[in-house]
């Protein structure tokens, strides 16, 4: 059946137009949409701008991986130059460490004591057991980097404080007078510093038989060992841990008197002055058994009488016949009735209160426990630091009535029972 047709107002001459059914509009769609595919044909216009530009967020993603690169080659680089830098301060301070490269020298390095603090620590016995204490010095580390370096031995305080912080070293150094040199890296420089070091520098001295407390110290000075004041600080002071010297309060440096060994000694120059008279004192113990002081104990004897009877003799003989001048002391102190009645009248407890001068007469009046001519019996304590020889005597006096003594022009002792017989020989002598 024929479709109706539409009929529209037109002008003379045009073609009525036909209007397209729903079958062609769809084939037309789909020929349209073939021609596209197989790219024949005519492409349809492109909106402008279609297929040459990115979207925002595409570029910003852009930008962020660009940066993102950026940032982990510049991590990369920091990290490669801090490796260097390190690598090139650790193998300087290696080379400072171990010694390398420096130039060769030596010299002397003193430590003073006040580079160190005393500290006491309990020391145990062969059960485990706190048995004893003994004294420790622990080193001022800053202090003794800074020597070492003004010296040239290190070069870098920091890291030898370091180093002796892990090695526990402040206490591995000791006071004293060292010899070092450019080749000994950290571990021997400490282990050079050390109360057993041999790089120490050391004196032999020869305290004579008989020094004083005050001589013995003055010559300890001057050979270089430790000053006068921090031995008499030390001496008066610490409590120094032997049997003889119990009972002896402290406070005064003439409290050891009598016990600083006659002897030759190798101290360290600058030696800390507790163990310069440590040493001392030990040797006493030694040469002083402790068989003759059990022995002394034995016979109702006092070891600090014998002591200071020992001292006396040792300043007053030439060393020939000190038993003989053992005998005569002996004698005054054990009878009291003889005409001395106690009293020691020697010479030597005068010149120990004057100052080391001649006696005079006036000398005989001075007001000091020492003085056997103003008191009876033994002096205050010793007067001088004994021997061997003058010691054993004191022990073991010759058996004699005799309670004067007196020196002839021949340089020998000559002996009296009585006061008369003493006068008689002093009468005798030449006038001067």
């Amino acid at each position: 059946m024929e479709e109706p047709r539409s009929y529209t107002s037109r002008g003379e001459g045009e073609v009525p137009r036909r209007r397209s059914t729903s079958g062609e509009r769809r084939r037309s769609a789909s020929s349209a949409q073939r021609s596209r595919s197989s790219g024949t044909g005519e492409q349809p216009p492109r909106r402008s701008g279609e297929g040459t530009h990115r979207s925002p967020s595409s570029r910003r993603r852009r930008r962020r991986g660009g940066m993102a690169a950026a940032g982990a080659a510049l991590y990369v680089v920091i990290v490669i130059g801090v490796s260097v830098l390190l690598a090139a301060v650790g193998w300087i301070c290696a080379g400072d460490v171990l010694a390398l490269n420096k130039p060769s020298m030596s010299a002397e390095v003193v430590l003073p004591p006040d580079y160190f603090t005393e500290r006491e620590v309990t020391v145990k016995g062969e059960d485990g057991k706190p048995d004893t204490t003994k004294t420790v010095y622990e080193a001022d580390v800053g202090k003794v980097a800074g020597l070492l370096k003004e010296k040239g031995f290190i070069e870098y305080k920091p890291v030898f404080k370091l180093f002796c912080t892990m090695t526990k070293a402040k206490t591995k150094m000791a006071p004293g007078t060292y010899q070092l040199n450019t080749d000994m890296d950290y571990r021997a420089l400490i282990s050079a510093l050390g109360s057993k070091s041999a790089s120490k520098a050391e004196i032999s001295v020869t305290i004579p038989e008989g020094y004083s407390v005050e001589q013995i110290f003055a010559l300890l000075e001057e050979k270089g060992v430790a000053t006068v004041a921090d031995l008499n600080d030390m001496a008066a002071n610490h409590d120094y841990k032997f049997e003889f010297l119990e009972g002896i309060p402290l406070g005064d440096p003439k409290r050891l008197e009598g016990y600083l060994f006659p002897d030759t000694y190798r101290f360290y120059i600058n030696e800390n002055p507790l163990y310069a008279i440590n040493k001392m004192l030990a040797n006493f113990s030694k040469m002083v058994t402790k068989e003759q002081r059990d022995a002394l104990k034995a016979e109702g004897k006092s070891l600090r009488d014998v002591i200071i009877i020992a001292s006396m003799i040792e300043k007053e003989t030439d060393g020939t016949d000190q038993a003989m001048i053992s005998s005569v002391i002996y004698n005054r102190l054990n009878h009291l009735g003889a005409g001395t009645n106690g009293y020691l009248q020697i010479d030597a407890t005068l010149v120990y209160i004057n100052g080391g001068n001649q006696p005079t007469e006036a000398d005989k009046a001075i007001d000091s426990p020492y003085n056997t001519y103003l008191y009876a019996g033994l002096p205050a304590g010793p007067i001088s630091n004994p021997g061997s020889a003058a010691i054993w005597a004191a022990m073991n006096p010759k058996s004699s009535d005799y309670y004067y003594y007196a020196l002839g022009k021949d340089g020998l002792h000559h002996y009296s029972r009585t006061y008369n017989e003493h006068q008689a020989f002093l009468n005798s002598l030449p006038k001067e």
